[in-house]
Formats: structure tokens, sequence, C-alpha cells
């Protein structure tokens, strides 16, 4: 029986990169022991035989996404990717600590704009982002919370430390593939689960409801909230469905709903029905057609002015784009400092902004060793990696910075961590970053264990994005110890949650050609739209 195995070690050599599971003298890492004993005895066909259950329970499930103008199964590979409680502190603190300091920045941008006064943020950068919506300016939600959810895309370099690569605070997607990743790899890998302590994430649409529900406006006893998509048409619609399931309110587009007087209502089968909370997964531009694009057949007419008297709240909070603008994210450190006082405890890859001049003739310079990605990007269009560009691309890259350096950075190509993935017959290594998911409810901000790990298919590929042909693995972080049931109790109680935490393995959620057009030309402009 041939090892699954075999020729990894190489392949991970020439890939010159931190190996998820390996240490460089190919000994499995102490996390991954019990994973690699029960994945060794396995043979290629095995392996073969539950990738097709897994890839029939997607087909099943309706799992897809559109790639290309072709709606396809998402790739899920069936190594899973783990992460040690240690690990997972660390993010977690890192993730919870940024989202404190974007949720500041945007209150004061479109607020008082001490950040600015004080030089901490030039205002020119803010005042030319294409995200920066004066509309927004003086809109106060009524628990202060703008970015309910945000995804923190991270990467693990070639020492085995985790940096941030951006920021996602407009509308992240991508959360629907971590809930259901968990519930096919039950199904498909039933006996790891017990070997392993996994913490769940089944109970995510809990917390996501809970959040949503405290957003409300504040004389609301029992708010009403939907979830707003562009339609059937749109890449991410199965998780705009998928999450109103699970959090049981009304999956609504924009034909759905109407303003009058400042307030929304839906239309339902008894009339019209008030409306309090509107978790919109549709762009800025596309929201709201008195305000932004007029020709929008997506959005709601009136619905920003119904935010702005405080009869509605809309999450995430329209303008939340200007804090993760590519540029801003280089000033994110500075403003953890500036903010909480406190040191980052994650750091950015390193990052030259364009605009600077002296950074600009740098990275002129050696654009062939470079990524060079621009600040509106997202989805990895856009972004050229010098050194697999051609020298015509670089050609062509080099005049477009010129002509708008506000309009691009540039990074040092971090070498992604590798993990076992299957290829063929056998395991190779990919290339893998991590999306984690925060929720913020106002008094806490929640951390979804684990988040989504997506995976780069072709072999040396850096680009994980599933718009551009990448796949997933699901995430799992592993429990320290059990929760007692005494202990499950409290953190119940301090969450406020009246759903039950799993304390086990997670077994999943029990639970006209111009719109069709719009639909999937709004998703492209979303800040991380597609994951």
């Amino acid at each position: 029986m041939a090892d699954l195995f075999e020729g990894y070690p190489v392949e991970v050599a020439a890939a010159a990169a931190w190996d998820e599971v390996f240490d460089a003298a190919h000994r499995p890492r102490e996390v991954y022991t019990a994973l690699h004993d029960a994945l060794q005895p396995l043979s290629s066909s095995d392996l073969a035989a539950r990738k097709i259950a897994l890839d029939r329970a997607f087909r099943d499930a309706g799992i897809t996404f559109n790639l290309f103008g072709e709606e396809r199964p998402f790739p899920l590979d069936l190594v899973p990717r783990l992460l040690s409680c240690d690990e997972w502190d660390v993010i977690e603190r890192g993730v919870t600590q940024r989202v404190r300091a974007l949720e500041a920045f945007l209150d004061d941008v479109y607020g008082r704009a001490d950040v600015l006064a004080d030089g901490i943020v030039p205002r020119r950068l803010v005042l030319s982002s294409s995200h920066f919506h004066r509309a927004a300016h003086g809109i106060d939600p009524p628990n202060g919370v703008r970015a309910h959810v945000s995804g923190i895309d991270l990467v693990r370099d070639e020492r085995g430390h985790f940096r941030v690569l951006e920021d996602n605070v407009r509308v992240p997607s991508g959360v629907s593939y971590v809930i259901e990743n968990r519930r096919a790899m039950t199904r498909v890998f039933p006996e790891l689960f017990s070997t392993h302590r996994v913490r769940p994430v089944a109970d995510y649409a809990t917390h996501l409801l809970h959040a949503l529900r405290a957003a409300a406006p504040p004389e609301v006893a029992d708010p009403t909230v939907v979830v707003l998509t562009p339609g059937v048409y749109n890449a991410a619609y199965f998780e705009h469905a998928l999450l109103a399931r699970q959090m049981g309110v009304e999956l609504v587009e924009g034909r759905d709903l109407s303003v009058r007087n400042n307030r929304v209502t839906m239309r339902t089968t008894e009339g019209d029905h008030p409306v309090h909370v509107v978790y919109r997964r549709v762009d800025d531009d596309w929201l709201d057609p008195l305000h932004f694009r007029p020709e929008s057949m997506v959005g709601c007419a009136g619905l920003l002015n119904a935010a702005r008297t405080g009869n509605v709240t809309i999450a995430n909070a329209v303008g939340n784009g200007v804090a993760d603008d590519k540029l801003m994210y280089t000033y994110v450190p500075d403003l953890i400092r500036y903010y909480l006082g406190e040191e980052p405890a994650l750091d950015n890859v390193d990052t030259f902004r364009l605009e600077d001049p002296d950074q600009r003739a740098h990275v002129l310079d050696n654009l062939e060793s470079l990524v060079v990605k621009p600040v509106d990007g997202s989805g990895g269009k856009g972004i050229v990696i010098g050194p697999q560009a051609t020298e015509a691309e670089l050609v062509e890259l080099r005049a477009r910075v010129l002509a708008d350096p506000r309009g691009w950075i540039a990074q040092r190509v971090v070498k992604l961590s590798t993990s076992p993935t299957l290829a063929d017959d056998r395991l190779g290594p990919r290339h893998v970053d991590l999306r984690p998911f925060a929720v913020n409810d106002g008094n806490r901000i929640w951390v979804l264990p684990g988040g989504l790990t997506r995976v780069a298919l072709p072999r040396g590929s850096l680009v994980v994005n599933s718009s551009q042909g990448g796949g997933s693995k699901d995430t799992w972080v592993l429990a320290p110890e059990r929760v007692a049931p005494e202990e499950a109790a409290l953190l119940r109680r301090r969450s406020g949650l009246t759903q039950a935490v799993a304390a086990g393995p997670d077994l999943g959620p029990h639970s006209s050609d111009e719109q069709q057009q719009q639909q999937s030309e709004q998703q492209n402009q979303q800040g991380g739209g597609l994951c």
C-alpha cells in the first residue's frame, strides 16, 4: 500500500514554507500527532471513497458558488487544519483587539474625527477613499456597533507566526462554508471526532442573531431582523439563505421592503410588517438608490434616511469600507496604539505605501519580487504576484501604479504555510490562509473558533480565494479540557445567550437580466464579498 505522504517532504522543501503538520525533521507536530496516526493507515482508495462521499454531500445540500459564471460545488479538502488552544488564544486576542480599534476608528471618522486632527491618519487618505460616504456622517448606531460581523484574513509566515493580511468589515462572506464543512466532516470522518476535542462552530447563527437584536432601536422590545440579499444570482446567495434559515428570520430582497415616513416595512401575506434591523448583504453602492446608484434594483430607497432617524439599524453600517481600504490597513497598528493604548497582538505583513515617493521608488525597482494589490480589490482580483508575473504584466503594472499611486499597495511575498491536501491519489502540500469571523454585540466581541481555512489547489499557487478557484479545509480549534456543566452554564449566562453552548464535537447545525447583472456586479464590489 502506497504511503499517502510519499514525496511530501520533497515538495515541502521546495515550497520553502512553514508546514502546518510536519516540523523541519518531518515529524508530526504535537497537535497533529493523533490525526497523522489516523490518516497513516488509510490507502489512496480509502481517501478517494471518502472524497466522493464528501462531494456528494455538498451537491445534495446545494453548497455551491459561482466561479466564472458556472455554479459548482465548493471544494472541501479531506484533511482538516488543526490549531492548538494556545495558538487560538493569540489569534482570538489579536482579532478582538483589531476589531475594537476598527470600531473606534469608524465611530471617530464619522463623528469628531480626532484621529485626523491628531495626524494619526492623513485626512486626504480618508477623503480619497471610494468607500468613505459623507451620507453616513452623523449616523449613530443604537448600541454603537458598526462592524457587527468582521472577517480578518491571516496568514502564517515562514517562521510560523500569524500575520494579518487584510481586514474585512463591509460584508465579509464565507462563514456558511465553516458551518457546512464541519457538518460534512462529521459524516465522512466521524472517527476523528472521537479522538479530538474540537470546539464547536454550530452556534454561530445564535451569536449573530443575538448581536443583531442587540443593535435594534432601544424602544423596540422584540425587534424584527431580516437578511437582505441581492437575490439568487449573487455568488453568496447560498450563505444568505443559510444564515436567515438558521436565525429563523426572513430572507428578503429590496423589492420586499419599503420605507414610509422613515420607517421600514416588509411585505408579507398578512400585510406590511415593521422591520428594525437589516443584516444587509448588499454593497453600499447598491443599497439605497436615493443616496447611491439610482439605477439599483436590489436596494431599498430611503433605507439610509430611516437609519439616520434611528428607526432601523443597518448591519454592517454604511461606510465601513473606509476602515478596510487596503491602504488604511497599513495604519491599523497605529490605530490600536492610539485608541487602545496597546501593542498589536498580531503583526501586519510588511507593506509599502505607494503614495509615498521613496517607498514607491523602491517598489518600482523591485516589482518582480513583490506582491502588488489594488486598494479597492477583493476576492484576489487585480493582484499581481511579481515572481509569477510576465515582463509585459510588470510593464503594465508599473504604468498603472504611476498613474494612481493611491490606488495600490505592495507587500513582500509571504510564503503562506502549507497543509496536506488531496491531489490526485495522494497528499501534497498546498498553501493556506485563515479568515476568523468576529461578531460584536456591543458588550462582547465573540470570535468563531477556527474560521475559514482557504486553500490554493494548484501546486505552488499563493492565491487561495474561492473566486479564483481555491478550496477550503475544516478548521479545528482543539479544546484544552472538557468543560464542566457548571462552567458551561456560567459561560452561557455571561454571554447572555439562551441557546445551549455545545461542549463536545460539533455535529453541525440542526437546523429580469438587468437585475441578475446587478446582483452579480454588486457582489464583485464587496470587500471580502467573495471569500
